[in-house]
């Protein structure tokens, strides 16, 4: 797949979430994938994936941390949209490698790595090479963290997956609006174990990560 990401993110600035959506499936084959995890607003995309593409592929890795509202709003979330869903899971549970108590601190650099590794990276490329998209779709805002700044909406790896965030440019403001006027379920209780911090990044989004 030739694309010329530049080009294309400067013309798809200031499209809608749904029609960035309906081009990067147009440039990226038939083997679409949206990724979620259940955080605040995820039903947004999952809805606009699932309005362009009814059936496409859903993958949620449940790290086994999550908190018992969030596992409450995923099965909601699942249910009303018809997700096709495909859940993956760590090789070790949560309760096997310590519980909670077990959870690295922010300043603990070398072991945050470690654990996100386990708990979430290791999975979700278990997901990539099951899945094998030809596109991946996530939630990513510029607005979420200072490490996404300088990302866009559109990225490619070196083996031709497409990468695209349809609502990058959008505030939090206008994915509550959209959660309002299309009726979608929501909770705002929500722990990732992967991020003691609003700044900090398990390494799914890092560039590297893709290559």
């Amino acid at each position: 797949m030739s694309i010329d990401i530049k080009k294309l993110n400067e013309e798809m600035r200031h499209a809608h979430p749904s029609e960035i959506i309906k081009k990067a499936i147009e440039l990226g084959g038939d083997r679409p994938m949206v990724s979620t995890n259940f955080r605040p607003l995820e039903a947004v995309v999952l809805d606009m994936a699932t309005k362009v593409k009814n059936d496409i592929t859903v993958v949620w890795v449940d790290s086994g941390y999550m908190m018992p509202h969030t596992y409450a709003f995923a099965e909601k979330t699942i249910e009303q949209l018809k997700l096709n869903i495909d859940v993956y899971v760590p090789k070790i549970t949560a309760a096997r490698f310590g519980g909670d108590a077990a959870i690295p601190q922010a300043e603990q650099e070398e072991e945050l790595v470690a654990f996100a590794e386990i708990f979430k990276l290791e999975p979700f490329r278990r997901a990539l090479a099951e899945v094998n998209p030809s596109v991946w779709f996530t939630s990513l805002r510029q607005e979420q963290n200072q490490n996404r700044a300088a990302m866009d909406i559109f990225d490619m790896d070196s083996n031709g997956m497409l990468k695209c965030n349809p609502v990058f440019y959008w505030s939090e403001a206008d994915m509550e609006a959209y959660v309002k006027e299309n009726d979608l379920p929501d909770e705002k209780r929500y722990f990732d174990p992967t991020k003691p911090s609003l700044n900090h990044e398990c390494g799914l989004h890092k560039s590297g990560f893709l290559k």
